[in-house]
């Protein structure tokens, strides 16, 4: 068999590359919603962590211990046959859940981290001249914060759309199982996992992309102001 008689055998008899499409917007949909309530918790995380109260910073740090320490692919099968799935949950939200929580812990001490190393006497400079808590946070804090963390929360995403692949254990047919189910029908192993390699690879330098252009086009943006 020839190598593109292999390749019409996995991508085009039977619709594969429909199916491998279907997979592949699983896994994204998974990391998309999973990032999104994951960012928010995080910061809410990260913000009782900075608290003055004592109480309230210990509850987040062992969220974030707990979270941080477990294998993602325990704590998937821990929430779904025994927790979410027996409250009739769907699988795929059990996942987005199971996502949230993990990269919510990472977020948060990202979040914290790049807190820290933002420069504290600036925004005491912009309260000596006036600006209101919120005001000195919005303008100065959160723009270093963001900066500072970009790079960091990149590799979060990324690292987050390559965890979805354990997914398949609690019966979600994603990208990865789909690419396991392909190779298996095909007996074409080697190249069916390469090209879910190269899906996967993809979608990461998609990610970083997405920064990159992101990046330009506020630069662009400031640079045309100061004209």
């Amino acid at each position: 068999m020839t190598f593109f008689e292999k390749i019409d055998r996995i991508l085009i008899q039977g619709d594969s590359w429909k199916t491998i499409l279907g997979g592949l917007w699983v896994t994204v949909e998974i990391s998309a919603l999973a990032l999104l309530a994951g960012t928010i918790l995080g910061a809410l995380i990260c913000l009782m962590r900075t608290r003055k109260n004592p109480a309230v910073r210990g509850i987040a740090a062992v969220y974030i211990a707990v979270l941080r320490g477990t294998p993602v692919l325990m704590l998937l099968l821990l929430l779904y046959y025994g927790v979410l799935a027996k409250a009739g949950m769907p699988p795929v939200m059990v996942a987005v859940v199971t996502f949230s929580l993990n990269v919510s812990a990472h977020i948060a001490e990202l979040l914290r981290s790049a807190l820290s190393a933002a420069d504290k006497g600036q925004a005491e400079a912009a309260r000596c001249l006036g600006f209101s808590v919120w005001t000195t946070f919005r303008l100065i804090t959160l723009p270093q914060v963001l900066r500072i963390a970009k790079p960091v929360y990149q590799s979060t995403i990324v690292n987050l759309i390559q965890w979805t692949s354990v997914v398949g254990y609690v019966t979600i047919t994603d990208l990865t199982r789909v690419i396991n189910n392909t190779a298996s029908r095909t007996m074409q192993p080697l190249l069916t996992i390469s090209i879910g390699m190269l899906i996967y690879l993809a979608v990461s330098y998609l990610v970083f992309g997405i920064f990159a252009l992101a990046d330009k086009i506020h630069k662009r943006r400031r640079g045309g102001g100061g004209q």
